[in-house]
């Protein structure tokens, strides 16, 4: 019996209601907050030249993020509870202190593909533009329980190439594990984290250098305001702050070190 074009049209319409509404059924809840915990170790990559840094600041430094998600969008965000961290030398002769006033907000556009960081710099705000890329992920086969969830292993090795002001580039290479769960929307998680088929709750980078974890989840609806697209800061390319950045550290000699607040 032959189909007619509308009766087709019909059946795919009817597939695709039947494929959203099975999504829904195995991914849950598409609306909610995930809130985690990002701990830091600080002494990890001191040079061995400069040993004496250990007794100026902490050991470990931990902040605290939220992940604001709907079916479509995401925004991950610090939560700022105290303007600024202060840490002195046992000597009494330095004090190294941490903002936290500059901290970036990541905003994802999933049906665009698009991310929109803010991020501040020399006391600049930008809005800086970039496509979504997949990461090479592997998956195993163990399991782990995060924030009540099950969760599966991912993991991949990322290389990085990092220049610091006139010295020649290095490359460096980091171990990046990842736990999901797909009881929660796929491609969802912390930071550019957010490429695996369900919601990145635990990320950790170089075994303990920097762990994500989730605290608590909220399966819930947002309320007004709290995901929407960064605003009020310069329109930007990622390569173009690259290069921003790149010029200023030449600017201040190869000599000095500059912090980007992230």
């Amino acid at each position: 019996m032959k189909i007619s074009s509308h009766m087709k049209k019909i059946i795919l319409l009817v597939g695709i209601l039947v494929s959203i509404t099975a999504a829904n059924i195995v991914f849950g809840q598409t609306t909610g907050v995930i809130n985690y915990e990002t701990k830091i170790n600080m002494h990890r990559n001191i040079p061995p030249e400069r040993e004496s840094m250990k007794t100026m600041i902490p050991e470990f430094r931990t902040t605290k993020h939220q992940l604001f998600f709907n079916d479509a969008e995401s925004l991950y965000k610090m939560v700022i509870e105290d303007e600024e961290e202060s840490f002195s030398s046992s000597g009494g002769g330095m004090r190294m202190t941490f903002r936290a006033g500059g901290s970036a907000e990541s905003y994802l556009d999933q049906n665009s593909g698009k991310i929109l960081t803010k991020q501040e710099f020399m006391g600049k705000h930008y809005l800086i533009e970039d496509s979504v890329k997949m990461s090479p992920w592997k998956f195993g086969d163990q399991v782990k329980i995060i924030a009540n969830y099950e969760c599966r292993m991912a993991y991949y090795t990322q290389t990085d190439t990092i220049k610091i002001a006139d010295r020649e580039p290095q490359v460096r290479t980091s171990e990046i594990t990842a736990w999901y769960t797909d009881k929660i929307k796929p491609f969802l998680g912390p930071d550019r984290f957010n490429t695996l088929p369900g919601a990145v709750l635990a990320v950790d980078i170089n075994n303990g250098e920097r762990v994500i974890v989730a605290k608590t989840i909220e399966l819930r609806e947002l309320k007004k305001n709290e995901l929407k697209a960064p605003a009020n800061g310069t329109k930007i390319t990622q390569a173009e702050f690259r290069k921003m950045v790149e010029e200023q550290m030449k600017q201040m000699g190869g000599g000095r070190q500059m912090m980007i607040r992230n």
